[in-house]
């Protein structure tokens, strides 16, 4: 499914997004902050961003006009507020944002605003389309397919320090198989502690059990050093 970051210093309001969006099977990235969100950005490209416009330090519309002029504005965003006025909501438009949500968010309201602006990513696949897309490609097993691809690499075959063969894979396995060998090593090197896995990757610990549970890694042994 898409990578969505959450923008919003209330915890309640990230918790909340998280739960219901991780629940339609996307992942999702959370900030509390401006500043966390630049860094998220800047690592990575999400396909739609949810962005609080009343947020301490540096709000929701200095950041949309800061990506818009960076060239950094390359994936639909919606605004979220329980405050704003209709010159705000208007002039986020104006900047380069996709679409508005008032607070608190209907669950139909955000599901139908959130699928909508998934459509005008360009990196987003539905489904349905990159299964029928994995079918056609091979006639083994996707993750078979994949697992034999990526332990093709040879010693130099690197592109900044990542195996070629995955930039030859449709990017969600090519992610899938990243995340699921970055958080196997973080289990090995942190001892299988969720407590510092979680705060090493700066994941709230229900997004990092989500986020475990569908790369298929095994936390159940590791419950009783929790």
């Amino acid at each position: 499914m898409a990578s969505i970051l959450v923008v919003d210093d209330e915890m309640g309001i990230r918790e909340l997004l998280n739960e219901i969006l991780t629940d339609e099977g996307h992942t999702v990235y959370a900030a509390e902050s401006a500043m966390q969100a630049r860094t998220i950005r800047e690592q990575m490209r999400p396909d739609l961003v949810l962005l609080d416009i009343w947020m301490p330090d540096v709000d929701g519309i200095t950041l949309l006009k800061e990506w818009s002029k960076t060239g950094q504005l390359t994936m639909p965003v919606v605004m979220m507020s329980g405050h704003a006025t209709i010159d705000t909501a208007v002039e986020a438009t104006r900047i380069g944002a996709l679409n508005f949500l008032e607070k608190p968010i209907a669950l139909q309201k955000l599901l139908k605003t959130v699928t909508k602006a998934l459509e005008s990513s360009p990196k987003y696949v539905e489904p349905a389309e990159e299964k029928a897309s994995l079918a056609s490609s091979s006639s083994l097993s996707p993750k078979v397919a994949v697992s034999d691809q990526a332990s093709q690499a040879q010693d130099g075959e690197y592109i900044s320090g990542i195996a070629k063969t995955y930039f030859d894979l449709p990017l969600r396995e090519a992610r899938d198989l990243f995340e699921k060998a970055y958080f196997e090593h973080q289990m090995i090197i942190m001892g299988g502690s969720m407590t510092k896995i979680s705060e090493y990757t700066g994941l709230e610990r229900t997004h990092l059990y989500r986020k475990l549970k569908a790369l298929g890694i095994d936390t159940s042994r590791n419950k009783t050093e929790q």
